[in-house]
């Protein structure tokens, strides 16, 4: 009987905690792959999809995909066209997260790029806000 209940406390000790990981362990991976098929739309011009993963917020700012590509290019070239990506922390709580991801632009620089996410409604991620901080660049 001692058994039971210290397995029984063992699981109820465990189980909220291994819950939580693997709700995080989704929405990092819901995160990372909104990210980067927003990359992967830019590449390819696809203006619709990546204004997809635009949040409300962002696609009441530029009104149109016209307007949101235009910004894209003029002031996030690496993100425009990247070459890679490489996934940072992932820090923040609830429906607001923060991702970092080093972004290397096809011409090879290299910029953090700040992902600010925000759960939606229908329990979706999407693109709040990108800051871009340039990197120190290797002389190889």
């Amino acid at each position: 009987m001692r058994r039971l209940a210290l397995t029984a406390l063992f699981v109820l000790t465990i189980l909220p905690a291994w819950a939580q990981s693997a709700a995080e362990s989704a929405d990092a991976l819901a995160v990372r792959s909104v990210i980067t098929e927003q990359l992967a739309a830019f590449n390819r011009d696809d203006g619709n999809t990546a204004w997809g993963f635009a949040a409300p917020n962002i696609q009441a700012r530029f009104q149109t995909v016209e307007t949101f590509m235009a910004m894209v290019r003029g002031a996030y070239a690496p993100v425009y066209r990247s070459a890679s990506a490489a996934f940072g922390p992932l820090t923040g709580s609830g429906d607001h997260l923060l991702q970092e991801v080093v972004v290397t632009g096809q011409d090879g620089l290299q910029v953090l790029a700040r992902y600010a996410m925000a759960r939606q409604v229908d329990g979706s991620w999407k693109i709040e806000g990108v800051a871009i901080e340039e990197l120190p660049q290797l002389n190889v």
